[in-house]
Formats: C-alpha cells, sequence, structure tokens
C-alpha cells in the first residue's frame, strides 16, 4: 500500500448515514445535507467520481474526520433528481474501494487525497473452495431468511471474480454497519471470503434460533387461537340448544365470581386449580358436581369481608341496658373488651360462656352483644351434637359431603368477626363417631383458631376474629379442657324485684304487642304481676312468668274482641278469673313449728329450691330406710348424719344404743323427682336429732351445707339460688357453711334485708339456731 500513497486523488466526500457502498454496487441515495449536496455538485462539475464513506455513528449531523471510517468506496454519479422537499436522489455506482490519506481544507464541503486499493486477482483452487462454500451457506441463509429472494441467489451464482462475491453477497445480509465495514477493509480476498464466512455461519446459527422460537410462540398461539375458538363454537352450540347453564357457561360464572372478590393467594390459587378441574371434566361426571359444590363454598366464605366495630362505649352500654335488665357482670365484660378493642386496634376474640339457669336471657344477651358492637350475629344449637363431623365437616370423599356447623355459620354471617353463639355447649354428647367437644378444642382457642381446619375446605380458616359466646345450664356436663378455654360468667337467677320489673318493663310490652293490643287496652298493676310471679311460677329465669303473660294478654285479646270492651284492667283478685287456681303455694311449707321436719336448700339445673326433710323413728331393730328417689352422693349424706347422730347420742340426750331398737325412716317429699348432692348433710342430721330428741325446729329457718363425720359443716355451691328460692318461701334465717360467706357479697340486698344469714362451721352452732330447745346440747 506504501506506494499507491503518492499516487493520491483529490475526491468529492459524501459521508453516508447507517449505509455502506460496495464496489460493483448500484443504488440509490438520497442526500440532504448542505456540506454533501455541494460535495454532489463539486463531482458532477468535474469527472463525476465522488468518495463515499461511512460514518460511524448514524445519529451526528457533522462528522468529523474521526467519525468517518477511513476506507470507503469511489464511485461514480450516474443520475442526479431534486426532489420537492429539497433533497436530491442520486444514482451511484461503486468503482473500487479507496482509502483516504488526508483531508484537505474546504469550508463548503469535504474534501480528501484518497488513493485508490485496486482488487488483486486471486483465482487458486483454496479460493474456488472458498467461493462454493460461501455460496452453498449463502444458500442456507435464504433458505432460512425470508428477507432474501431466491432470485439474488441465481444473481449471485454467477459472478466468478471471488473479491467481487464477497462484496455482492455482504450487501445483502442485514448487518451491523460495523460488520459490513470490516468486509469492505479487508483488501486480502481469500481472508475477506473467510470472514464472510464467519459471519454466515454466526447468521444461521442466530436464524435457526429464531425460527425455533417463533414456531415455538405459533405453536402456543395456535393452542390458544385453537382453544378460544373451540370455546366459542360449544357456547355457540350451547346457545342454539339453550344450554346456556351448560359446564361452560358454568365455569366462565365461576371466573367471573372469583375475579370481583379479592382473595388470599392461596385461596385464589386453589379456587382457580378447581375451576381449572371442573373446566376439563366430562359434564357426565358425577365428581364435577363435587368440584362445583366445594368452589361454590369457597367462594362463599368470608376470607377478608369484615364488619366494623361500633367502638362507643355509652352507646353499647344504652343498647345492653335497652334489652337487658340486671345482668351486671355480663354487660361490663363485653364493654371491657370494647374498651380494649379501642385502645389495642387488633385483639383476638374472646370466648365466653354465659352459665345459668333456663330463661334468664343467656342466648337474647349474646344477641344485644352483637347488636351493641354492630357486628353480625350467628347462632348454632349444639344439644344433641354428637357427631364430629358436625363441628369439623365431612371429607370431600363421601356423597353429600358438607362443611361443619362453624364453617355454615361463618358463611351465613358473611363476615370475618360476628358474634357466634354456641348455644347449650353442656348438651354435648360422644359416641362411636367421635367426640364433638374435642373438634370444639381448637374452635375455642384463640391461640389455635387462626388456622382453624374443616375437613372439607381444606384450606385454614381464620377463627381468631370471632366473638365466641356459649351457653349453658350447668358447668360440670362441659369437659375440662374445653372449659379451660373459656371464660365463664355466671347469670344467676332472677329476685322477685327483679322479676317484677323485667315483666313490667320488657315481657309485659312486648306481649302486648304480640297480641295487638294498645299499651292503654290492658291495665296490669304491680300486685297483679307480683301474684302471678309468686303463685303461678316457681323458676329462677322469666320464660313461664312470659307465658302467663302471655296467656293474660289472649284473654284480655279475646275479651276486647268479644265484649267490645276499650280498657280492661286487671287487679290481683283478678287473676284466678283468667289464669286459673295458683299452680304454686306462696310461703313456707311449715306452718308452725315441727318434730323432725327441717327445710334444707336444692340447688337444680332450673335454679334453686327448697327441700321438706322428714325423719320418723319407730320401735324396731335400727334399720335406716331412706325414700323420696334420692341419688348415691345423697344416700351417703344420710348414711354420714346418722353415725355422726350415733357418736354424739350421749351429748344429746339419746339412749347410746338407738340403733338397735329403734327404725329410722328418712323421707324427702316430691318422691317423683330424682334429687342428689351433698348438701342436704345438716339438714338430715338436724331433722334425725330433732326426731330422736323430740325437739321442735323452728319453721322459718332453713339451711344449706354438706356434713362430717366429725360435725363439721363443708361449703356448698350455688348460694344465690338457694337463698333466692328461701326468700321466696318466706324464710326468715338461712344457715350457711362459713367457708361460702364469701358468696354473700353476690346476693341482692332485697334478699338481704329481708333475711338473716347465719355462717355456721359445726353441727352444734347448726342445732343451736335450727332447735327451739336446745337446753341440754353442749
Amino acid at each position: 500500500m506504501g506506494p499507491n500513497k503518492n499516487k493520491g486523488r483529490r475526491f468529492p466526500l459524501l459521508p453516508l448515514r447507517g449505509l455502506l457502498v460496495y464496489p460493483s454496487m448500484v443504488l440509490h441515495l438520497d442526500v440532504g445535507r448542505e456540506k454533501s449536496v455541494k460535495a454532489l455538485e463539486k463531482a458532477m462539475v468535474e469527472d463525476n467520481l465522488i468518495l463515499l464513506c461511512s460514518q460511524s455513528e448514524v445519529n451526528i449531523e457533522e462528522p468529523t474526520q474521526e467519525d468517518i471510517f477511513r476506507i470507503g468506496t469511489v464511485a461514480n454519479v450516474r443520475q442526479m433528481l431534486k426532489l420537492p422537499n429539497g433533497t436530491i436522489r442520486v444514482l451511484v455506482e461503486g468503482m473500487e474501494r479507496a482509502e483516504i490519506i488526508q483531508y484537505t481544507d474546504n469550508e463548503d464541503y469535504y474534501e480528501v487525497l484518497a488513493c485508490e486499493l485496486p482488487e488483486e486477482e486471486n483465482n487458486d483452487s483454496e479460493v474456488a473452495a472458498l467461493m462454493r462454500t460461501v455460496l452453498g451457506q449463502f444458500e442456507n441463509y435464504i433458505n432460512l431468511s425470508k428477507k432474501v429472494t431466491p432470485e439474488t441467489l441465481a444473481a449471485v451464482s454467477d459472478i466468478e471474480e471471488p473479491g467481487r462475491l464477497a462484496d455482492v453477497i455482504t450487501s445483502h445480509l442485514s448487518l451491523k454497519i460495523k460488520d459490513k465495514q470490516e468486509i469492505l477493509e479487508t483488501i486480502d480476498v481469500r481472508k475477506r471470503l473467510e470472514k464472510l464466512l464467519d459471519i454466515l455461519n454466526n447468521e444461521r446459527e442466530v436464524l435457526e434460533l429464531e425460527r425455533k422460537i417463533n414456531q415455538r410462540v405459533k405453536k402456543q398461539m395456535e393452542k390458544t387461537q385453537k382453544e378460544y375458538y373451540l370455546r366459542e363454537q360449544m357456547k355457540a352450540i350451547q346457545k342454539e340448544l339453550g344450554e346456556k347453564e351448560g359446564r361452560a357457561g358454568e365455569v366462565e360464572e365461576l371466573r367471573s365470581q372469583l375475579k370481583e372478590l379479592e382473595l388470599p393467594e392461596r385461596v385464589q390459587e386453589k379456587i382457580e386449580k378447581e375451576i381449572d378441574r371442573l373446566e376439563k371434566m366430562p359434564s357426565s361426571s358425577a365428581e364435577g358436581g363435587v368440584i362445583r359444590n366445594y368452589v361454590d363454598w369457597l367462594l362463599a366464605l368470608p376470607w377478608n369481608t369484615l364488619t366494623e366495630d361500633d367502638l362507643d362505649i355509652k352507646k353499647a352500654e344504652q343498647i345492653l341496658d335497652e334489652d337487658h335488665y340486671g345482668l351486671e357482670k355480663p354487660k361490663e365484660r363485653v364493654l371491657e373488651y370494647l374498651a380494649v378493642q379501642k385502645l389495642v386496634k387488633k385483639l383476638k376474640g374472646p370466648i365466653l360462656c354465659l352459665v345459668g339457669p333456663p330463661g334468664v336471657g343467656k342466648t337474647s344477651l349474646a344477641r344485644s352483644i352483637a347488636r351493641s358492637l354492630e357486628r353480625k350475629f350467628v347462632r348454632i344449637s349444639l344439644g344433641g351434637v354428637r357427631d364430629e363431623a358436625e363441628i369439623r365437616g365431612h371429607r370431600r370423599t363421601y356423597v353429600g359431603a358438607m362443611p361443619g356447623r362453624i364453617i355454615q355459620g361463618m358463611k351465613t354471617a358473611g363476615s370475618k368477626n360476628p358474634v357466634f353463639l354456641l348455644d347449650e355447649i353442656d348438651k354435648m354428647a360422644a359416641d362411636f363417631r367421635g367426640d364433638p367437644a374435642s373438634a370444639l378444642l381448637e374452635v375455642l382457642d384463640p391461640e389455635q383458631n387462626n388456622t382453624f381446619s374443616d375437613h372439607f375446605i381444606e384450606i385454614p380458616f381464620d377463627l381468631s376474629k370471632v366473638m365466641f359466646v356459649t351457653t349453658a345450664n350447668v358447668l360440670h356436663n362441659i369437659p375440662r379442657p374445653l372449659l379451660d378455654r373459656m371464660e365463664v360468667l355466671n347469670i344467676p337467677g332472677y329476685t322477685e324485684l327483679e322479676k317484677l320489673q323485667i315483666a313490667s318493663r320488657y315481657l309485659l310490652p312486648k306481649q302486648k304487642r304480640e297480641h295487638g293490643l294498645e299499651s292503654e287496652q290492658l291495665q296490669l298493676d304491680e300486685k297483679a304481676l307480683l301474684k302471678v310471679i309468686r303463685e303461678y311460677t316457681r323458676e329462677s329465669g322469666v320464660r313461664n312468668l312470659e307465658q302467663q303473660i302471655a296467656a293474660l294478654c289472649r284473654k284480655t285479646a279475646k275479651k276486647i274482641v268479644t265484649d267490645a270492651s276499650e280498657v280492661i284492667a286487671i287487679g290481683e283478685d283478678d287473676i284466678k278469673e283468667y289464669l286459673g287456681a295458683p299452680k304454686f303455694r306462696y310461703g313456707m311449707a311449715e306452718l308452725e313449728d315441727q318434730v323432725g321436719s327441717v327445710t334444707g336448700l336444692a340447688w337444680t339445673e332450673v335454679g334453686g329450691d327448697t327441700l321438706t326433710i322428714e325423719v320418723t323413728v319407730v320401735p324396731g331393730k335400727g334399720k335406716l330406710t331412706l325414700t323420696g328417689k334420692l341419688g348415691d352422693v345423697m344416700k351417703e349424706s344420710a348414711q354420714a348424719a346418722f353415725s355422726y347422730t350415733r357418736s354424739k347420742a350421749a351429748e344429746f340426750g339419746i339412749e347410746p344404743d338407738f340403733h338397735e331398737k329403734l327404725d329410722v325412716h328418712i323421707h324427702i317429699p316430691e318422691g317423683a323427682i330424682p334429687k342428689d348432692g351433698p348438701s342436704a348433710g345438716i339438714t338430715m342430721a338436724t331433722a334425725l336429732i330433732s326426731a330422736l330428741t323430740k325437739r321442735h325446729v323452728a319453721r322459718d329457718v332453713a339451711m344449706t351445707g354438706e356434713i362430717t363425720l366429725r360435725g363439721r359443716v363443708l361449703p356448698i355451691g350455688g348460694l344465690k339460688e338457694k337463698s333466692l328460692a328461701a326468700h321466696r318461701a318466706g324464710y326468715k334465717k338461712i344457715l350457711l357453711p362459713k367457708d361460702n360467706e364469701r358468696d354473700l357479697r353476690d346476693i341482692p340486698d332485697s334478699v338481704k334485708n329481708d333475711v338473716e344469714f347465719i355462717p355456721v362451721s359445726h353441727m352444734d352452732q347448726v342445732l343451736q339456731h335450727a332447735l327451739v330447745e336446745p337446753a341440754g346440747l353442749h
């Protein structure tokens, strides 16, 4: 190349953007830049020759020497045409390669000194082989790439000069300018062919990969289009047949339901999976119905729906007082929960257990709690539930499988934080189908119930925001582990005064409303209500009282309709006319002091009651007879009382061998009703000693307490209910175990004012207060 430099010629330079011209190429160029136009004009004036060099960067508007490649192509300008927009279209024909030696100073256009690089002839067999290989590869390239027409191959195959072949083939490839420039700069023909071979190989690999990817994409698209097309066809067919509710319609409906709900991710995935399964199922398959049922349940559950708690404590208190009279402790507990909720914002729902006799308002209190919190309310009754699946659901493999009562309740509630009432939790039973109480352990454990698992639903469900309220009549029927999880609130029976308030404030207005009576049409004074409470009902709650008031309203309604009366006033003396003869005798069992007859106090599931215990002593051989349908514990209490009396015979002035000469009979009236429990121990001992010593027992004394063989008095339960029963029956003194003194604070003042409570710790004290003539007793 050295000697060529001296032969340098001046050429106007035309820098090309994004384009490269090889020798022997003929093509049109659009020239718009001012300098380029001037260079063209200069070329036209002289010998029509111009040097075409490419810019290394396309977007440079005014390139400097560094931005233009050194090697370019000398071209002959064949034609020039001015276009309307000011640019010039020229037809150029590449002649041969040339290298720029230096730029000359010219302001108007680029002018360079360049020397031409003539093509070296090289026709040995190696070059011929290279040519053939290049052609073969180019043919492959054409087959893979759809950008080059097959006619090009025919045109290229006719070229005999190896250098020209390389140039023409490169011009047909879609390469970067940098790669094309490399071929242009390779003067040696053999090297040029080798480089081209490399480029063709690379291109072929890229194209093959491209084709594979395209095929894959095309297949996927075809599959999607095919599925879409088939689905549309299916819809059309179903429409024609009038079967929009077919499987496809079903699936579409479920999918649209799912879109509307904002569900947790795992639930969403599970439902989508099941819907896909449903879609693939043949409509004749029975499994389809099972899946459909399952998806429906999953969609219906409140996974994310919460109701907002109304945290206004004053308003809640007002609502609770509106609905219930008394019941201070449960109300206070609900208000505490609300206050904590207000401070903490996030609180696990408590599990309250309301225990008390029937008719005291346990169920309706739970309803009021929901109303005061502005939560949804759900109630399920567990009375007689003896199957674990009732709580936990069945596995989906069974025919007719369903979720358990808890999940069903959550669906009914439609929110994640309802007040959930589990009624009659003490009435559950266990049998061969499992123990439902054990299944409830998880539900009622605040630490576990955030992932409650139902056999049917399978996905864990969060119950931690639910406020569970359970109700029971007695605690001893509830399994200990279950009881341990609950906070027990005892709701005792009502006093007469409380019943009077409840009747006049709630029951009477409610029954008047239900029987279509205006408030002034029936007038019932307090004395009349008290008579109904005392002589027509004997209960801890107010359910029977409500029934009696309903009876009064019915009879009043009949009178108003038949006699066309305006107002009916019912006084104390009229009650008999409406309700018939009194059902219960109000007052004490005995009207005068008795020998061998003592009043005891009993606690039953329906509240407190008074029991008369009678003892008779007749000559015989020392036999002890117990009657009145007594349970084992009560029989043992009687034995203990008998043994205590024998051990103290001398002190009481009883013949020491009375147990050999006398038969003792202990009887508790109302023989058809089962009675049990140890709390009549001191009562039986008092009656026994009274009968043996022929001393009278004060008729206004009632007593309760368990006895030991040494005469100690042990504590008992249910003192409040027992005291209410004694007060109701008109007793003035109640003897109670000293250890039960702490329970006196629960007893209403209205009872304390009328009744004297005497704590006793030993049988001697009992006899001192109970016997009218205690002389001779130590």
